[in-house]
């Protein structure tokens, strides 16, 4: 559980991530600004899994239609991925911001998705394929705690007291 005023969310090292070798490189970008991983975990989850995150949390469906949310599942599928619950001050936003638009194309330089992405919707659309954006990152606060709930038990997630703490919280 978070102590009092941090708080936390939860990141998931998508397929292509995976695939491309750049889990160490994207998790490092969220270590230097002191972010603290409490939980984490590689696996592969079902389509059920994933119709839960997508679209019983993340309302994914509702809001873009049945074919991105298909297209995002079959993405998802695509191989193993890596969940971690990280934990920080205001750490929703500041993971947010790291990460950048949903939209690669959008993002600005110096996010992860504007560093190693560049799919647009356009093209996306134009030939039927998803969008490649690396990582998930939860919208808001309570959105948060519902994936943290639903990717990882209580047991799974730890806490600790990390070195740089004194400077970062």
């Amino acid at each position: 559980m978070a102590k009092p005023n941090l708080e936390q969310t939860l990141i998931v090292f998508k397929p292509d991530a995976m695939q491309r070798g750049l889990v160490g490189e994207i998790l490092t970008r969220f270590e230097r600004v002191g972010l603290r991983i409490v939980g984490t975990k590689m696996l592969a989850p079902d389509q059920a899994h994933y119709e839960t995150h997508y679209e019983g949390i993340g309302k994914l469906k509702t809001r873009a239609g049945a074919h991105i949310f298909d297209i995002t599942l079959e993405m998802m599928s695509a191989g193993p991925v890596i969940a971690m619950v990280l934990e920080g001050v205001e750490s929703v936003a500041l993971v947010r911001k790291l990460v950048g638009t949903t939209e690669p194309k959008s993002s600005a330089p110096g996010t992860i998705r504007g560093d190693f992405s560049h799919m647009s919707y356009g093209y996306a659309d134009n030939t039927g394929k998803g969008i490649p954006n690396l990582i998930h990152a939860s919208g808001d606060p309570e959105e948060a705690k519902q994936e943290i709930q639903h990717w990882f038990a209580d047991s799974e997630l730890y806490d600790y007291e990390a070195l740089h703490e004194k400077f970062t919280r």
